[in-house]
């Protein structure tokens, strides 16, 4: 097994992929806590915040694997859900930006 299936196989399996929502809007915001950060992914936009997204991208790579770990979570449904209320979503937002 190659070493990056295995990073995304370890990913799912220890519930890292994030999905939080807020309610009673419904937004919701995806995270995936990597190698000691938490990134912001928006996987219906192919979208990372991570460096190896971007530099993988000049690089004409597919995704990285947060990516491919939210599409595994979600099919596989072994994504933690992370509920807040709105009145929360603005300082979540804020904490996730100054983080990146």
């Amino acid at each position: 097994m190659n070493k990056e299936v295995n990073k995304v196989e370890s990913t799912v399996s220890e519930k890292r992929v994030k999905l939080h929502i807020f309610e009673p809007s419904n937004r919701k915001i995806w995270t995936v806590v990597g190698k000691g950060e938490e990134y912001w992914i928006y996987p219906e936009m192919e979208f990372c915040s991570c460096p190896g997204y971007y530099f993988g991208k000049i690089n004409g790579k597919k995704e990285c694997y947060h990516l491919e770990s939210a599409k595994l979570a979600e099919k596989e449904n072994k994504l933690e859900i992370i509920k807040f209320s709105d009145d929360e979503y603005g300082d979540f937002l804020s904490g996730l930006i100054s983080d990146l």
